[in-house]
């Protein structure tokens, strides 16, 4: 049957699709609207399914903030050219204020969120995907909700940013500040009682593992200068064979360089002083809350020598962070 311009024009405008996937459509379901739309939406899915294994590694980070509520949400696909597209940037766009209007509790929640178009997320970003032939993807999305908020998106990239919760209202500037601070230094917690068991214990094993490997290290490299051997030319088994191929070691002194390693190491290994470890492991726990909780962290907006809780100390005493949030495309 003929298809008029005036038809696939319609079409257009009712799915976005391009200009051939209407015609094509409309030549499928043999002049069916209905029809049309439904075959647009089917090849969007199997355009998503084929594309399912690519890596969305481009996109649109989007901040929004009403009253006492933010969300961060993504937008991801596989191109740069594509992220910067007004259609997509559109979509990104429409979805950001569809989840602060909606403020779902999760990303399952914002895919099922209608838009003004009567799709929901999930089908938006579907169609998106059949229309470019890129992958599309809800790529992350996040909600804060605390007396007063602030957020930061890095403007030049379009793929970072933040928002930040606090216990009351303080100067816009000032939180811009802590927002920022969590997009740069992207702390794991806002101080050590939020930080994860899981993350503590994680950590406290990796303290524990490098202090005793540390301390066996050293008892094997003053054994071995004992014997005048420098430790660094015996650091590895390449190094060792390496090093007596070219003469810095005679291969009696290999020989003794992998005896020494080898028994001073076992020693040491059995004689290790428990509390010392576990005092030297909790010094190293410390540190790591020290740099990586948000309050406890140097603020890197100020003069270098105080805490973002000395910061916010200084503004007012009452002044906290409840919560945060942050993404970036470039993790």
């Amino acid at each position: 049957m003929e298809i008029k311009a005036l038809d696939v024009k319609k079409l257009r405008d009712m799915t976005g699709a391009g200009m051939m996937d209407c015609k094509n459509a409309l030549v499928q379901a043999e002049g069916n609207f209905e029809r049309a739309q439904e075959i647009i939406r089917e090849k969007g899915k199997l355009v998503a399914a084929k594309r399912a294994d690519r890596e969305t590694t481009e996109g649109a980070v989007i901040t929004r903030i009403e009253g006492n509520k933010g969300i961060i949400v993504c937008l991801g696909c596989e191109t740069d050219f594509v992220s910067k597209n007004e259609e997509f940037q559109t979509l990104a766009n429409t979805i950001a204020d569809a989840a602060i209007k909606a403020f779902p509790a999760d990303i399952e929640g914002l895919k099922a969120v209608t838009l003004p178009s009567g799709d929901t997320v999930e089908t938006a970003v579907t169609l998106q995907t059949g229309k470019t032939g890129e992958k599309h993807t809800l790529a992350f999305y996040a909600a804060v909700e605390a007396p007063y908020i602030a957020a930061y998106m890095h403007k030049i990239t379009g793929k970072l940013a933040a928002i930040v919760g606090f216990s009351k209202a303080l100067n816009e500037e000032d939180a811009k500040g802590i927002a920022i601070q969590v997009a740069t230094m992207n702390p794991v917690a806002v101080d050590k009682d939020s930080v994860p068991q899981s993350v503590i214990d994680n950590e406290l094993t990796v303290a524990i593992q490098k202090t005793k490997e540390e301390l066996i290290g050293k008892a094997v490299d003053a054994a071995l200068k004992k014997a005048g051997i420098n430790p660094a030319h015996v650091d590895s088994e390449d190094h060792i064979q390496s090093n007596t191929a070219k003469g810095w070691l005679t291969p009696e002194q290999a020989d003794q360089a992998r005896s020494i390693k080898e028994t001073v190491a076992a020693e040491k290994a059995a004689n290790l002083n428990e509390d010392m470890i576990k005092n030297i492991a909790n010094g190293r726990l410390s540190k790591f809350f020290k740099e990586q909780t948000l309050v406890e962290q140097e603020y890197q907006m100020g003069d270098g020598k105080q805490s973002v809780r000395e910061f916010l100390a200084g503004i007012d005493k009452e002044i906290k962070v409840v919560a945060f949030k942050r993404f970036s495309l470039a993790d």
